[in-house]
């Protein structure tokens, strides 16, 4: 982590926002110009979910998305990289069609608890993804991924826009 204030929101791209609220959370926010029930179906989707997640800057592949979206669900996203392959896995803990997920990061003991919340701004859908590791030190182990998250949001934003919604 970097010199800033803790409390300080430090916007990526456009209207990305990555705050770290405390020593074990980060949050990450952006608005989109889609309705919530479209956000919603692209994180939960594998067809759609594979069309922005990675990176393109990252040089990665997603070989493999299983995505089952539902309470007690599971998920398991496997990529390649420089040659090797890497898998993130867990299961879904709460799934609220349209407004709320909440999975598990199970690839290590070190794993955050994800909560990603979809609220309706009349058309538009705030999007906000919550991070909460089991300590100080995981948090410090495993948090970086959240840098990219303007990149992939810009993802999602082009992704959104070929499903109808309005920028």
């Amino acid at each position: 982590m970097d010199a800033r204030k803790a409390s300080e929101p430090t916007p990526l791209k456009n209207r990305t926002t990555v705050e770290r609220t405390s020593e074990r959370e980060v949050v990450v926010a952006r608005l989109f110009d889609a309705p919530a029930r479209l956000v919603f179906e692209a994180w939960t989707k594998p067809e759609l979910f594979k069309q922005w997640w990675v990176p393109k800057s990252f040089g990665m592949s997603l070989l493999s998305c299983e995505l089952d979206a539902r309470t007690g669900g599971r998920y398991r996203l496997v990529y390649r990289h420089e040659g090797s392959t890497m898998e993130f896995h867990g299961k879904y803990i709460e799934v609220t069609p349209h407004s709320r997920l909440v999975w598990t990061n199970d690839e290590s003991e070190n794993g955050a608890v994800t909560t990603v919340t979809f609220e309706d701004k009349g058309g538009k859908t705030l999007l906000v993804v919550h991070d909460l590791y089991p300590s100080k030190e995981a948090f410090e182990a495993e948090h970086g991924m959240e840098d990219a998250m303007g990149e992939t949001f810009g993802q999602l934003d082009d992704l959104l826009v070929t499903l109808g919604a309005s920028r």
